[in-house]
């Protein structure tokens, strides 16, 4: 009994990685091509786009870094900290800093189905984002929490999307573990650890996120970042200012 449990769990694990879900049966495991096709979809759309927003804000960085060494736009650095929630630069800094593509893939397969979920059809939204606000445009989901609707932020196109999300984890509380990691490491496998609070399943969920990186090579898309790391070592950052 034991044996046959292992055997299911087994599947499952791997039916998702391979990008079949919900309903599917083994019969339609088998039909690779659709699956190939399926994850082509997912890369030949996404690929391009993170790449592009990862570039665009590795050039804010380094373009702010450079105005607070020389007392530049002092205006522009004070209207980001108010966005961002922050009181130093140095803060500002560490919120700014964009984390690999590979992680951004990993996060859009889990939450959005490999680009075949409602949310992401009827909203553009690709990594689960809720909404608070009912002034902004956004979609009921399909399921109750409780008594209460939940309602997911429609963005105008996915590039707003990764936009959204890379911002959400630069300013959120419940992120700022995972922000004072990635400026140490670019590792996208360390870096999946520290977000345990994207998912009510917490290690299970960051532990997915590996297996996707490693099982789809989702590393060969890191882009080298010119963004220096700092040593931990020489770190002088107090947490309740990331």
């Amino acid at each position: 009994m034991c044996v046959n449990k292992n055997i299911y769990i087994f599947f499952s694990i791997l039916i998702f990685l391979s990008g079949v879900h919900g309903s599917s049966t083994i019969k339609e495991v088998k039909k690779e091509i659709t699956v190939t096709q399926k994850k082509q979809n997912f890369k030949d759309v996404l690929v391009p786009i993170v790449s592009e927003v990862f570039r665009k804000l590795e050039s804010e960085y380094l373009s702010v870094k450079s105005d607070i060494q020389n007392s530049k736009n002092l205006k522009n650095i004070e209207k980001l900290k108010k966005e961002y929630s922050v009181k130093t630069n140095e803060a500002l800094l560490i919120a700014l800093k964009p984390h690999p593509i590979s992680v951004v893939l990993a996060q859009a397969a889990v939450e959005s189905a490999w680009l075949t979920s409602r949310f992401t059809k009827e909203a553009n939204n690709i990594f689960g984002v809720w909404s608070f606000n009912k002034n902004e445009p956004r979609i009921a989901a399909s399921g109750l929490r409780g008594d209460k609707t939940i309602y997911l932020k429609k963005y105008k196109t996915l590039n707003a999307a990764i936009l959204g999300y890379y911002k959400n984890l630069g300013k959120h509380r419940a992120y700022k573990k995972f922000r004072k990691k990635r400026i140490e490491t670019n590792d996208p496998y360390i870096l999946s650890a520290y977000l345990t609070n994207y998912s009510e399943t917490r290690e299970k969920y960051t532990n997915l996120l590996k297996s996707i990186i490693k099982y789809n090579k989702f590393e060969n898309y890191d882009l080298k970042s010119n963004i220096p790391l700092q040593i931990k070592e020489n770190q002088k950052i107090k947490s309740d200012n990331i």
